[in-house]
């Protein structure tokens, strides 16, 4: 592991990171977190009655196009040509709560870590958005990578999920 911080040059400076001397490879960033809720609130999505509609697809549909704009959301990031995008929730009774689970892949030069985590945010931000009439107190948490594979610093995996 190194101890650099790659987006800072010599002189501390914030600047996106030179990928063109990298090798084109098969890049695979899966990561997760949850949204903690009360019971009725669960049971509110589960049974598809939520004011504003299907929450679960929605939140889908958000994580997919998080994925897509990260590098317009986070300033150094690059932009990619994604080749997937998977987005998965479980659901949870005892806590309720929902997962998501966002896998991204890309063949490029720099890895989709910053993608999969902001497909998870923006997934999880989602459901607070659909149910936050009826329930202000959800809280999103235990947002992590779980794995990555690709690239020059090879396949990472979570020794220990939160």
């Amino acid at each position: 592991m190194t101890n650099s911080l790659t987006h800072f040059d010599a002189q501390g400076n914030a600047h996106m990171v030179d990928v063109s001397a990298k090798a084109n490879t098969h890049r695979v960033a899966i990561a997760s977190g949850n949204i903690e809720m009360k019971p009725e609130t669960l049971a509110m999505i589960q049974q598809g009655l939520a004011k504003k509609g299907d929450v679960i697809g929605t939140a889908r549909l958000a994580a997919i196009m998080a994925a897509k704009k990260t590098s317009e959301l986070i300033p150094l990031c690059h932009p990619l040509a994604i080749t997937r995008v998977k987005v998965d929730f479980e659901i949870q009774a005892q806590p309720p709560l929902v997962t998501c689970i966002a896998q991204v892949e890309t063949v490029g030069q720099t890895g989709v870590e910053m993608e999969a985590l902001t497909a998870v945010q923006v997934g999880l931000l989602t459901i607070y958005d659909m149910c936050k009439a009826v329930d202000k107190a959800m809280c999103m948490n235990q947002i992590y990578l779980l794995e990555k594979q690709g690239g020059k610093s090879g396949h990472y995996k979570a020794e220990n999920e939160l």
